[in-house]
C-alpha cells in the first residue's frame, strides 16, 4: 500500500507541475520578446555567438517535444518554437542550444549521461520485464530466487535513479547558459527576461520531481529487500 500511495503521490506532483510549467509557456507565448527573433534565429545566433557551425535546427511535430540530439547534432524544435517571436520560443530555443553547447565543449555532465543511457535502456526493459513477468507467471521469478530477482530490480533501479540525479546539474547548466546569453543579447529584457527565467524553472522542476521520485522508489526497494532479509 506504502508502494503505491508513494507513486500516486509523485504521479500527481509531476501532473501538477506539468499543468504549471504549460500554463507558463503559453502565457508567456503571448509575450513578445524584444529582439522579434523566431526560436530558431535565436537558436542560429546563439550558435554563432559560441562558433559552433555544425549543428543543424530543424521543426519537429507536437508540443514541448524540443530536444537536442548529441548523436546527429541538431536541435529540434516545435514548430511553435522554431517559428514562435515570443519569450517561451527565445527561452526552449536557447535552452536546447545551451545544449548544443554543453557538447561542443565537452561538459563532463553531459558527456556521462550520454555514456548512460544503453545502461538505462537496459535496465528499463529488464523492470518492465519483471513487472510483466510478477502479474502473467509469477512463478517464473521464483525459479531464480526472490532474493536475485530484488537485486536484479534493485540495481537496474539504481541505473535510472542515477541517469535522473545527473540529468539535473545538464538540465540546469543549459538553463543557465540559455539565460545568460538571452540577457546580454538583449533578445529578452526587463519583465520579458523574468519571464524567461520563470519559464525554463518550471521546465527543470519537472526533472526534479522525477529525480525525487526515483530516488524514493530505490530507498524503497532497498528498505523493502533489507527487511525481508529479517
Amino acid at each position: 500500500m506504502m508502494f503505491y500511495v508513494m507513486i500516486g503521490f509523485f504521479m500527481l506532483l509531476s501532473w501538477l507541475v506539468g499543468r504549471k510549467l504549460k500554463s507558463k509557456f503559453a502565457e508567456f507565448s503571448n509575450m513578445p520578446n524584444s529582439s522579434g527573433l523566431s526560436g530558431a534565429e535565436v537558436a542560429q545566433q546563439m550558435l554563432n555567438y559560441n562558433r559552433i557551425y555544425d549543428v543543424k535546427i530543424i521543426s519537429v511535430d507536437g508540443q514541448l517535444t524540443d530536444h537536442y540530439n548529441p548523436a546527429d547534432k541538431t536541435i529540434n524544435l516545435s514548430y511553435d518554437v522554431y517559428h514562435g517571436r515570443n519569450v517561451s520560443a527565445a527561452a526552449v530555443a536557447a535552452h536546447e542550444t545551451g545544449h548544443a553547447v554543453q557538447h561542443a565543449t565537452a561538459y563532463s555532465m553531459l558527456a556521462l549521461r550520454s555514456q548512460l543511457v544503453p545502461v538505462v535502456n537496459i535496465s528499463s526493459t529488464l523492470m518492465n520485464a519483471i513487472f510483466w513477468v510478477s502479474i502473467l507467471a509469477s512463478g517464473v521469478l521464483h525459479l531464480f530466487g526472490m532474493s536475485t530477482v530484488f537485486l536484479i530490480v534493485i540495481i537496474a533501479q539504481a541505473a535510472i535513479t542515477l541517469f535522473s540525479l545527473i540529468t539535473l546539474p545538464v538540465e540546469f547548466d543549459a538553463s543557465n547558459r540559455a539565460l545568460i546569453w538571452l540577457n546580454q543579447s538583449g533578445v529578452t529584457r526587463g519583465a520579458e527576461h523574468q519571464a524567461a527565467t520563470s519559464a525554463l524553472n518550471w521546465a527543470a522542476m519537472t526533472y526534479v520531481v522525477s529525480a525525487l521520485a526515483s530516488v524514493s522508489t530505490l530507498l524503497y526497494y532497498v528498505m523493502s529487500f533489507l527487511g525481508s532479509r529479517d
